[in-house]
């Protein structure tokens, strides 16, 4: 079930009351609490955290976690930034780094975001939205954008909601192919950007090289350099690929 392990990873969280770009305290959110656990007649754990409960029981024979069809829950929140700070915490607490793939895992979050996905060591898939989030989407894109502007759209849809990086990824190539030219520096930025990121995710760090030489030769002002920081969710990633920022 692989339910103390992941216990564990829960207790830590919330332990560093570190601020967040929202300007919220990720100690804001209550910690976990462990309010039922037993091992007979049957096997049963219980954990309340900042208002709500998850609840455990033994997996079925056979089931493989790493197929991550254990199970999930939708969580309704707030704000997403205090709850994805607090986990991000309790994994490097925890294991030394942010994990991104296997399991356990976070997806990453992107400033403006209004969800995030923990996948525990059992497979199983925790969802947290945010109350105010949309409740329709376009996929495609928005249809009141076009060009290079939707793909993004797209992109973002594809991360976000279905956490498929590589079909992401694989939109903005060819999104950039179709569009790039025609497109704002800004959007053409921000397109190589996101590509980067999806790359290094994917491991297909050959072709980061090509995407950062694209990037630094694109003209951009620093409102614009603002923008494509903001538009990843590690802005470090483009530290060696930004161009100085134009007058």
């Amino acid at each position: 079930m692989g339910t103390r392990r992941w216990a564990k990873v829960a207790n830590h969280a919330l332990e560093s009351p570190a601020r967040t770009p929202s300007g919220l305290r990720a100690d804001q959110v209550s910690g976990p609490t462990v309010t039922w656990e037993q091992r007979k007649p049957y096997l049963y754990l219980a954990i309340r955290f900042s208002g709500f409960e998850l609840h455990y029981g033994r997996a079925p024979q056979g089931l493989d976690p790493t197929t991550e069809q254990s199970g999930g829950c939708l969580v309704m929140i707030d704000a997403v930034v205090p709850y994805h700070a607090a986990f991000v915490a309790a994994m490097r607490a925890a294991y030394g780094k942010v994990l991104a793939r296997g399991l356990p895992r976070i997806t990453r979050y992107r400033p403006g975001a209004s969800r995030f996905s923990i996948v525990d060591p059992s497979g199983n898939t925790i969802v947290f939205i945010r109350r105010d989030e949309p409740a329709e989407l376009e996929y495609g894109g928005s249809d009141q954008l076009s060009g290079l502007a939707r793909v993004l759209d797209n992109a973002r849809i594809l991360r976000e909601f279905k956490s498929d990086d590589l079909a992401a990824f694989r939109a903005l190539n060819s999104g950039l192919r179709r569009h790039g030219d025609e497109a704002p520096a800004v959007e053409q930025a921000m397109a190589l950007a996101a590509l980067i990121e999806l790359s290094t995710a994917l491991g297909k760090l050959d072709v980061v090289p090509d995407w950062g030489d694209r990037l630094r030769a694109l003209p951009l002002t620093a409102p614009e350099l603002d923008r494509v920081r903001l538009s990843v969710a590690d802005p470090a990633l483009l530290g060696p690929w930004l161009p100085d920022a134009t007058s």
